[in-house]
């Protein structure tokens, strides 16, 4: 009697202890993490540093909602330049400025012109950097911009974890559009201070 008495102790231990793993699972939000650019070659300038600046000042009050997406855009782009951009010209007398400008998320609602359609949620991602060089005495001597940006509409009552799939999403392909572009510009633009300029 005992040992069943032990039997059914166990089962119903593990029952629970099953419904509380999922119920657990369940309750954890999924977690996103800033793409790396690590895969990529470095592009290595002829430079004695790379100063990684942001001026972007987020306002946290609305239609900015930036600090709400679960994936920074000024974070990602610092890690763009951590891992992109390399110095490698240690007796140069040059530094090159990597300036975040802007790194900004609005939201706008639309309102839908059709009786049975919802209402839609705008959202803007942008980012801007500027990448300059520089000698000792703070004398611009080459410099490219990059404007990137990307739109999302979603409807107006999307759960918020539906909206974190669809803002990493959007701040993903932000970023592959924003490397291929500052890849091509800094070659084309600062090529002279490129060491492994493919555009030579």
């Amino acid at each position: 009697m005992n040992k069943l008495k032990s039997i059914m102790l166990i089962f119903c231990s593990l029952f629970l202890f099953s419904c509380t793993s999922t119920a657990d699972t369940d309750a954890v939000p999924l977690k996103y993490n800033e793409p790396r650019f690590q895969t990529k070659a470095p592009i290595v300038l002829d430079v004695e540093k790379v100063d990684v600046i942001s001026e972007f000042v987020p306002s946290f009050t609305r239609p900015n909602v930036e600090h709400l997406f679960p994936v920074s855009i000024e974070k990602t782009a610092k890690i763009w330049a951590e891992d992109r951009l390399k110095a490698d010209g240690f007796s140069s007398k040059r530094i090159a400025e990597y300036i975040i400008k802007d790194a900004s998320v609005t939201e706008e609602v639309e309102k839908s012109e059709e009786l049975l359609q919802k209402d839609r949620l705008k959202y803007r991602a942008n980012l801007s950097v500027l990448l300059r060089i520089t000698d000792k005495s703070n004398m611009g001597i080459a410099e490219t911009t990059i404007d990137a940006w990307r739109e999302l509409r979603l409807p107006a009552d999307t759960k918020i974890a539906d909206k974190e799939k669809y803002w990493n999403d959007m701040v993903n392909n932000l970023m592959k559009d924003f490397n291929n572009r500052m890849e091509g510009n800094v070659h084309q633009y600062l090529g002279t201070y490129v060491k492994n300029n493919y555009a030579q």
